[in-house]
């Protein structure tokens, strides 16, 4: 009896297995039948009615991302680009048909200075002779600072205007650390290198509160300036409504400010809309979402016969060795795979100049080390010229200081040129689980950086040793690379974040501007009057994107699950795992709300 149920387990476990590999062959075919249609989209026109593009902001945006050719299938929402929003602004300004844009922002999760960016694109288009209206329910601080620009502001009455300034909130973990026994062994060079405050503080050094109200601050005058001016207001007027809480008050309240020009219910500005275009009110209003904006072909948007290309290539997310990037995640990392994409550039001979766009609050010191040698290398032949996005610091900004030209936008966070390294203590711990450790060893310091010990005063001695080193080698780079003495650089290092208005002052940048500006100063250094610009990816193909997200998403809720409050814990000790080595990069938990 005992043999005839394993006969019939094996039939069953093979009938099973066979039926996983049809079902999965099955789903490969229908991927590539869904990517091969999503690949080939073909151009798009608008018909006769189709006069207004709706800008439909509302997710999470990154410099650039490609579209999950099972998203649309599973019912995901696609990921928002910027690159692709203002292709998307720039065609609908060109398209004779398409009279003005319907702004429908209501959450935007990115930096200001992305917001910064796609606000100049709609200034554009409103200078070109067509309107913009912007409608919301509720508008986020973000997405009210790009409404600001519409021809008109359109609020819910029943709505809320979030303006209420920034705050930038810091978590400290040196209590709940000491609680489970874990001593954080720290090792840093800059006085404001606040990365490693949460670690050993329990609360900001004097420093670090300076310099984040310093950035904060300009970054703030900079959204007031321009609201001021898109809406014809006093400054004065704007901190008034953000120091009264008047996001709280009654709708109308907006509308005396002169921040909103009426309440009105989406029907009544979908009205209003069409008016400007002369529909009747009965008539349905068609519009043109970005999705197939984005198949509408400009007028210049034919290539050049040349074989002169610009490239451009993105470096956006944490800076990592590729080993320890996690295996499921939905965010985007910056590893030594950067390093192989340059040496091809280096080597292609049509590649005339290089543009790197750099949006990374840094990371790992090594890695960044290699991906500066290969663009130091690459300036000997080509012209190399940085974007610097929301965030180019510390790593980010190793990675940025051999260039020909930086150049930055306003409200980026630059900077933090520092260095530190961290290692764990677990011995409290282990005390308290009735763990022990024993271990054998040839020499004194082949158990270096055992984390069931305090280090020793010697090995303590060493690490600092070794950061005071690499310290200095930042410095080296960024004094070679901006052409300015090692004391100069250190004046203003330190640790310290800078905006991109502060960093030009100092000469850590050379100039305000786009990624359209750093393209032309590419092609202006390399005396290139007729070029194509060809953007190099270097993120995963659609399905792995999907695929890697969908298991991120299942393994963070897992883990909340098991561990509840204990979550947080857990993944802070997993970042602080992936950070090997010396670490060049700004603070861990450091948001802007």
């Amino acid at each position: 009896m005992k043999q005839f149920f394993k006969m019939m387990f094996a039939s069953a476990l093979g009938a099973v297995i066979t039926i996983g590999i049809f079902m999965l062959t099955g789903f490969v075919m229908l991927v590539g039948m869904i990517s091969s249609i999503s690949t080939s989209s073909s151009v798009y026109i608008p018909d006769k009615n189709e006069k207004v593009f709706r800008l439909t902001l509302n997710g999470t945006m990154t410099d650039l991302s490609t579209e999950s050719p099972l998203g649309s299938l599973f019912g995901s929402m696609e990921p928002l680009s910027l690159k692709e929003t203002l292709s998307a602004i720039e065609k609908a300004k060109e398209n004779d048909r398409i009279e003005g844009i319907y702004l429908d922002a209501s959450y935007l999760s990115t930096g200001t200075a992305s917001v910064d960016a796609i606000r100049r694109a709609l200034i554009e288009f409103k200078e070109s002779g067509k309107f913009i209206v912007a409608y919301a329910d509720n508008y986020t601080q973000r997405c009210y600072y790009l409404s600001s620009v519409a021809d008109k502001v359109f609020l819910n009455p029943q709505g809320l205007l979030e303006l209420t300034g920034f705050a930038s909130l810091t978590t400290f973990y040196k209590g709940i650390l000491k609680k489970a026994g874990i001593d954080m062994q720290i090792f840093k060079v800059g006085t404001y290198k606040g990365a490693v405050e949460p670690f050993m503080l329990d609360k900001l050094s004097d420093e670090n509160r300076a310099q984040i109200t310093s950035y904060q601050q300009e970054i703030w005058n900079n959204i007031v300036d321009n609201i001021a001016a898109a809406r014809n207001i006093s400054k004065d007027k704007i901190n008034d409504f953000a120091n009264n809480g008047h996001m709280f008050s009654a709708a109308e309240k907006t509308v005396e400010y002169g921040l909103v020009d009426e309440l009105k219910y989406r029907e009544d500005a979908e009205n209003y809309i069409k008016e400007r275009i002369g529909l009747d009110q009965d008539k349905k209003l068609k519009t043109i979402s970005l999705a197939k904006m984005k198949n509408i072909k400009t007028k210049d948007e034919k290539r050049s016969k040349t074989t002169n290309l610009i490239a451009v290539i993105h470096a956006e997310g944490e800076i990592i060795a590729s080993d320890h990037v996690p295996a499921y995640s939905e965010n985007n990392y910056i590893t030594e795979e950067l390093v192989d994409e340059l040496i091809k550039l280096k080597k292609n001979k049509e590649v005339k100049a290089v543009v790197m766009r750099v949006n990374s609050p840094g990371g790992s010191g090594y890695v960044s080390e290699q991906i500066w040698k290969q663009i130091n290398e690459l300036k000997e032949s080509k012209k190399i010229v940085i974007s610097m996005g929301n965030v180019a610091a510390s790593g980010g900004y190793y990675i940025s200081c051999a260039a020909d030209k930086i150049i930055s936008e306003a409200n980026t966070l630059t900077g933090s040129i520092g260095v530190f390294g961290i290692f764990p203590n677990f011995a409290g711990l282990f005390d308290k689980l009735d763990v022990t450790t024993d271990i054998v060893k040839t020499n004194r310091y082949s158990d270096f950086g055992d984390p069931s010990r305090p280090m020793r005063d010697d090995e303590k001695a060493l690490m600092q040793g070794y950061v005071e080193r690499f310290y200095d080698v930042f410095l080296t780079r960024c004094s070679d690379g901006r052409g300015m003495t090692k004391e100069a650089i250190n004046n203003i290092a330190e640790g310290r974040v800078w905006t991109g208005k502060q960093a030009l002052e100092i000469g850590l940048v050379d100039e305000i501007g786009d990624l359209d500006r750093a393209i032309e100063v590419a092609a202006e250094l390399a005396e290139l009057t007729d070029y194509n610009v060809k953007t190099i990816l270097t993120l995963n193909d659609p399905l792995t994107n999907y695929l890697k997200k969908q298991m991120g998403e299942i393994k963070t809720s897992a883990v909340k699950d098991v561990l509840g409050k204990d979550a947080e814990l857990f993944q802070l000790l997993q970042t602080i795992k992936r950070a090997n080595g010396i670490q060049a990069r700004l603070p861990y938990d450091l948001e802007s709300l």
